[in-house]
């Protein structure tokens, strides 16, 4: 039983990861740090998955698990994650090197998003991956219209942002 949640768990994870890169992508700034984290996410995921229920969608559950994890490690709160022993095979499941770098202007984006608040961050990443305002607000915790009117401003500081860099 516990290899077939596991598969499960992996073929999940494989069809998902891309938003485990993109969060890292968001958080981090070298490659180190961005696998670090992404094995972290993994973890937490696995840790988690036992309670996974399936009222929402895997992607919407790993996105709030993972920005979560994201959030708690990078934030230099007093409140880290309790990380455990991982003593399952992660070469079974096919990592992907997600890269941004070929494209400038999104260089530019990810650098001005670097910039934002935690909470902020998420909601345009969110955002950039054409989730609805139900599924943001139902990941981050927060009202539809709160969501609404956080990206709003969000949009305008970052287009002032890349304005002074000359990208917009």
């Amino acid at each position: 039983m516990a290899n077939v949640l596991e598969q499960e768990f992996v073929n999940l994870l494989e069809e998902n990861q891309n938003i485990l890169h993109k969060i890292c992508k968001l958080y981090t700034t070298d490659l180190a740090a961005h696998q670090d984290l992404f094995q972290e996410m993994v973890i937490q995921l696995w840790r988690s998955y036992p309670k996974f229920k399936g009222d929402a969608k895997f992607s919407t559950w790993a996105y709030r698990v993972s920005l979560n994890t994201a959030i708690s490690l990078y934030r230099g709160s007093k409140s880290k994650i309790q990380t455990v022993e991982w003593d399952h095979d992660l070469s079974n499941i096919r990592y992907e090197e997600y890269n941004t770098e070929a494209d400038e202007q999104l260089k530019f984006l990810y650098d001005a998003v670097r910039q934002l608040n935690d909470i902020d961050k998420a909601l345009v990443y969110m955002y950039l991956e054409d989730k609805d305002y139900a599924e943001i607000s139902e990941t981050l915790g927060i009202s539809e219209g709160n969501a609404r009117v956080k990206m709003n401003r969000i949009k305008n500081k970052l287009k002032e942002m890349l304005s002074r860099k000359g990208v917009v």
